[in-house]
């Protein structure tokens, strides 16, 4: 579907505006989509991106600062998120014995049973979004949107 169609107008829009609009609607789609997914589990996509990164530390702790350069969603209250997955016991926090102002943390077995989980749900919403286009024009579009979002 067309963007216009999707924001019913009948003007002509500047290439650079329906890029955008397009761009940001596509995100819309699959954010709602793997909200759906997410819900029954009762995590928001921005606590399943905490809990893969804790996932690829191996067990290892980590901070903050880390957590939060690695999100996706760069806004994304850290501390709020890391409290959240604490009381469903997904993520265990400690006091870092070499620096008491940090907290390490680190994912639990809960938290690894749930992507466990998870995981090939998320593979087939993945695959879900990417079934319309070849290997070549997956390759292609991700060259374009790095491309497109270095401002």
């Amino acid at each position: 579907m067309k963007i216009e169609d999707v924001i019913k107008s009948n003007l002509n829009l500047a290439i650079e505006k329906k890029t955008l609009l397009n761009v940001m609607y596509s995100q819309n789609v699959i954010s709602e989509k793997f909200n759906e997914l997410l819900k029954p589990f009762d995590l928001s996509a921005e606590q399943f991106n905490v809990l893969r990164i804790l996932r690829g530390q191996n067990g290892k702790a980590t901070n903050m600062c880390n957590i939060q350069e690695r999100m996706i969603a760069k806004t994304s209250n850290t501390t709020r998120l890391v409290d959240k997955l604490l009381a469903k016991e997904l993520v265990t926090r400690e006091i870092c014995p070499n620096n008491r102002r940090k907290m390490e943390i680190t994912i639990t077995q809960k938290g690894l049973r749930l992507l466990k989980k998870l995981d090939p749900l998320v593979i087939n919403h993945e695959k879900c979004f990417a079934k319309n286009l070849t290997e070549s024009e997956l390759i292609t579009l991700n060259e374009l949107l790095e491309k497109f979002r270095t401002v």
